[in-house]
């Protein structure tokens, strides 16, 4: 019998591998920018094309390479940053496991050209599935240009899986947002199929944000900075009342790398804590700087997430640095306090602090955990501070909350819910506390939650709507402009079309700048922008869920959005009209959220209640 296993060749293992590296146009993107961060550029150009599936081109004025490094470079695990296993531990480099380039290579049509200062030509490389097919000197300016174009070209079934170009082009903007944050002294410009998206002049760190998340957060940034032995942390969040339904721009970054983490997320909304409602988000775009090795950069092919050496101590810095920041600049809730007569009579006010008792007071290990340097992580283990854990331990008896049933829980629908002899009477209706409405039937009574039951009503309007029966749409006078920043005018062209056929009529004008030539009628003239704005906040908050379409996630948005809120006050015909509407709906009892739209009552079980 012959030998069975073999060796892959080159090309193939190449995009194998890639496809760690390379999941979609942006990674690339994330890969290329990069790169040239590390090569000292002052100036980088994106430019994409078709969504970067067609072209990604960067061009750089950094330091170049020579002709025999810009051949190396696309070999895998060639790199200039590491040679020795130590230097994995202290790198301070963008990139660094050479696996940019040569994935890139192998699922693209590349062409690089590349030239030092001191060199009098350059270099330019073609390649394609990893093969050299030219190279030769070319006159250039100092720095690097690298095109590759039609990405997954010998990956058919990779490319099918993309997404929409205005999906992808979503992705390949947030990747140039995290970058460019990281580095406003650096100029980025970014420019899709030949349209400016981004000019981001060189600056300071507030003026890269404003420039990037727009001028409603000029006036509204409070300056965090923090400097200790152990870590620096510095950057901005906005005030309470920036804070918005969704996580859209929320930014950590450490030691100048952009970093998913939960974890330091948690951190920061903690400091927040009462000071907005808990369904919201604040903005932060916020910089840790600490020794390399301290954490592993290298746990994730993105290098998103990463691993500290002591998560504990980092997250206590991170929410005492913001807490400090919010209480300095007068925004954290104060709290007065009036000299009570009574104080002034207690021992420790008006008896003499002995030297007994001085010292009696510094060997106590309290004292010695807030005077001993570095002890601050250590708090929790003394034993005679434990009993205090027990304030914030989480009720395991408390039941679990409707809305947190397993997702899989089968509902039943439709007249299942609604008994012929026990429908709603409509002729008497009460509303409790503005937000809840008490219908009568003939064996108790529903409790009705107006938001609930006004969510379900418009989102099976709105789902047939985009079915084929428009909504009206209620022409603008006077139409209004509204400008988004970059990210959030790729997301609403890419909903156009669904919200045509919503009642929105929208249109481009100029860059990320659009035109509201017509409404749905029940968006009151002169509220257009703040309910498209709205719009898109919610759909971002949906986003996270994988498992909902597009068009799905846009009309749970706008249910959510347009519905009448709990505390609105509603007239006899609008309750009636309400009430109609709802058990209409073919599933009435829930919102598409899986909220409660009412609630039944039956004669009998209340007169349980009473002993009767």
């Amino acid at each position: 019998m012959p030998d069975i296993i073999q060796l892959l060749p080159d090309n193939i293992a190449n995009q194998i591998a890639a496809g760690e590296v390379i999941q979609r146009p942006a990674s690339a993107v994330k890969e290329l920018l990069e790169n040239a961060v590390d090569a000292g550029a002052t100036e980088i150009n994106l430019m994409v094309n078709d969504a970067g599936k067609a072209l990604i081109q960067v061009i750089d004025n950094g330091k170049g390479m020579s002709e025999t490094d810009a051949r190396m470079a696309f070999e895998r695990h060639a790199t200039s940053k590491i040679r020795n296993i130590e230097d994995l531990f202290k790198i301070k480099t963008m990139g660094f496991r050479g696996e940019a380039l040569a994935s890139i290579a192998a699922v693209a049509q590349v062409e690089l050209k590349s030239r030092r200062a001191e060199d009098e030509t350059g270099v330019f490389i073609e390649i394609e599935n990893s093969l050299v097919i030219k190279q030769e000197p070319i006159a250039m300016q100092t720095g690097t240009s690298i095109a590759m174009k039609n990405l997954f070209f010998n990956v058919p079934a990779r490319r099918n899986f993309l997404k929409s170009n205005a999906a992808e082009l979503r992705h390949i903007v947030d990747e140039f947002i995290r970058v460019a944050m990281s580095f406003p002294e650096i100029f980025f410009s970014f420019t899709s199929n030949g349209q400016q998206v981004f000019h981001l002049e060189k600056g300071s760190m507030k003026q890269r944000i404003v420039q990037i998340l727009g001028n409603s957060y000029a006036a509204k940034l409070v300056p965090v900075q923090e400097q200790t032995d152990y870590m620096n942390i510095y950057g901005f969040v906005g005030k309470p009342e920036t804070a918005k339904k969704t996580r859209g721009d929320q930014y950590f970054f450490v030691n100048n790398r952009f970093i998913k983490s939960a974890y330091l997320n948690h951190a920061v909304m903690n400091a927040f804590n009462e000071m907005i409602a808990k369904d919201s988000f604040p903005m932060y775009t916020l910089f840790i700087d600490l020794d390399p090795a301290q954490l592993d950069i290298n746990v994730h092919p993105t290098k998103q997430e990463i691993k500290f050496e002591d998560e504990k101590i980092v997250y206590a810095f991170v929410q005492s640095a913001i807490k400090h920041a919010l209480a300095q600049f007068s925004i954290s809730p104060t709290l007065d306090f009036e000299l009570d007569a009574s104080i002034q009579s207690l021992d420790a006010v008006s008896k003499p602090f002995t030297e007994d008792k001085k010292s009696s007071a510094s060997s106590s290990s309290l004292y010695n955990t807030f005077t001993k340097k570095n002890q601050s992580h250590f708090v929790e283990s003394k034993s005679e501070l434990k009993h205090w854990r027990d304030f914030y331990e989480k009720d395991k008896t408390q039941p679990e909350s409707f809305s947190q049933r397993p997702a899989d829980e089968p509902q039943v629908t439709g007249a299942a819910f609604i008994n012929t002899s026990n429908k709603p009477q409509t002729d008497k209706l009460f509303q409790i506390q503005n937000s809840f409405i008490i219908v009568q039937t003939e064996k108790g009574y529903y409790l009705v939650h107006q938001q609930n039951a006004h969510e379900r009503i418009l989102y099976e309007r709105f789902a047939l709507a985009v079915e084929g029966k428009p909504i009206a749409t209620q022409q603008s006078l006077f139409p209004a402009t509204i400008e988004l920043h970059a990210a959030d005018a790729v997301l609403l062209k890419e909903l156009l079309s669904d919200m045509n056929h919503l009642g929105y009529q929208l249109e481009p004008f100029g860059n990320n700048t659009f035109v509201i030539q017509g409404t749905p009628a029940d968006v009151s003239q002169g509220n257009e922008k703040t309910a498209i704005e709205k719009m898109l906040e919610q759909y971002k908050h949906f986003s996270s869920d994988l498992k909902y379409s597009k068009r799905e996630k846009l009309l749970r948005s706008l249910a959510l959005q347009q519905s009448v809120k709990a505390g609105t006050s509603l007239t006899d015909k609008e309750m009636k009209v309400l009430i109609e509407d709802l058990f209409n709906c073919a599933i009435p009892n829930s919102t598409a959220n899986g909220k409660p739209t009412y609630l039944e009552f039956k004669k009998e079980e209340l007169d349980k209640l009473f002993g009767r």
